[in-house]
């Protein structure tokens, strides 16, 4: 095909794309005269039945255009799926939809307490990398300890506690799964979040000599992320509850063949000697931690938003809502799908041996914006599970 013959089908391209867009634009404006008709009659925003009789029929449309059989149905099912979410959410705006969802942000407090005032629970013990996240999220403060994830979450939910400090996700070895299904059990907002830099040091009792170790205690995840110097010592591994609190252990026992992978902070405070430093896989390990609450705080600096949600049981659902994100220009940061637990998956329709998924989803934004809460106030009323998790600041390591 020579240079001419494409400038003539660009122009042939240009020519339809101007009337698409003219009928698009129409259709659009039908979608605001429906939402009006739909409010007088207060008919449901959604008609799934319609929609799916509506892709069937452009889709046996394409099917007559397409001599060549390149799947015109398909694509055409595809872009008609996405022009309906859109002619929804113009519905949802011009009848302000998710009216619980709005009174629940109106609700929220605006501002976080003072930050050594705040009650702040972590798991582990002084000296956990928790701990560094709290002092960067609440400087000041004199976080509790509890012994595992769960407890920082009960140590919330029964008032004595206003926020406990959890991580979520690592950026070598990946999301903490036990976080993430506490997150969605319990659902309590997110009022901030922070990266801290994972920095693991080998620590013994005083005098003992890096040839003599012969076990090493640290938490799963220190001693996954340490795993290439640890097999290089050919020391055994065993798992503790903390890396600070294998620390405390450590010079608790005193044997100079024991020693604990854990921080810098908890082997002085444990009086041990570092026998090596930055014994991570990689120098650019680092571990992202949130604030839970059980009551939302939405503070002026906001940059990012988490929710949870479950999808219908209909072909192409996530692509659908993912690209509702991508059309209001906002940056996903987090996808994270995990099991329902059985009374949730029953009440979404599956259960009796059916996989139902529940997604947590991450993404830079502002509730200052109203195409934002415009957008996640048409999926609360229209997705089957949907939970706001919070609009919060997250720092960067450097903050």
């Amino acid at each position: 095909m020579d240079v001419e013959d494409l400038s003539a089908i660009r122009q042939d391209i240009d020519k339809i794309d101007q009337e698409l867009v003219r009928l698009l634009c129409q259709r659009m404006d039908c979608s605001r005269r429906v939402a009006e008709t739909k409010r007088r009659q207060g008919l449901p925003i959604l008609n799934q039945e319609r929609e799916d009789a509506i892709l069937d029929k452009v889709a046996a449309m394409a099917r007559d255009w397409d001599t060549e059989g390149d799947g015109y149905d398909d694509v055409v099912r595809l872009i008609y799926g996405v022009t309906m979410d859109a002619s929804r959410a113009v519905q949802h705006r011009r009848l302000a939809a998710g009216e619980g969802l709005r009174r629940h942000l109106a609700a929220a407090h605006r501002q976080l307490p003072a930050p050594a005032s705040a009650r702040v629970v972590c798991a582990g013990c002084a000296g956990a990398y928790a701990d560094e996240a709290a002092g960067r999220l609440f400087p000041g403060c004199r976080p509790q300890f509890v012994e595992g994830f769960a407890d920082v979450f009960r140590e919330v939910q029964e008032g004595r506690a206003d926020f406990g400090i959890v991580p979520v996700e690592n950026s070598f070895t990946g999301s903490v799964h036990e976080v993430y299904d506490l997150v969605m059990k319990y659902r309590f907002t997110i009022a901030g979040a922070t990266e801290v830099p994972i920095r693991h040091h080998l620590a013994a009792p005083r005098g003992a000599r890096l040839a003599g170790i012969r076990t090493v205690y640290s938490h799963p995840q220190g001693l996954l992320q340490c795993s290439r110097r640890l097999t290089e010592l050919g020391a055994e591994t065993r798992t503790y509850s903390n890396t600070a609190a294998a620390a405390r252990m450590v010079a608790e026992l005193g044997d100079p063949t024991v020693a604990a992978v854990c921080s810098r902070r908890a082997a002085e405070l444990y009086n041990l000697d570092i026998l090596e430093d930055n014994i991570q896989n990689t120098d650019t390990n680092r571990t992202r931690f949130l604030a839970i609450t059980p009551t939302m705080v939405i503070p002026a600096d906001a940059n990012r938003i988490s929710l949870i949600f479950s999808l219908p049981h209909v072909t192409g659902s996530l692509y659908r809502v993912l690209a509702r994100f991508a059309a209001a220009g906002l940056n996903l940061t987090k996808v994270e799908s995990r099991p329902a637990p059985a009374e949730m998956a029953q009440q979404l329709g599956g259960g009796d041996g059916k996989f139902t998924y529940v997604f947590y989803l991450d993404f830079e934004g502002s509730l200052s914006s109203p195409g934002t809460v415009d957008m996640l106030c048409a999926l609360s009323d229209e997705l089957p599970l949907f939970s706001f998790l919070g609009n919060y600041h997250e720092q960067g390591p450097e903050e």
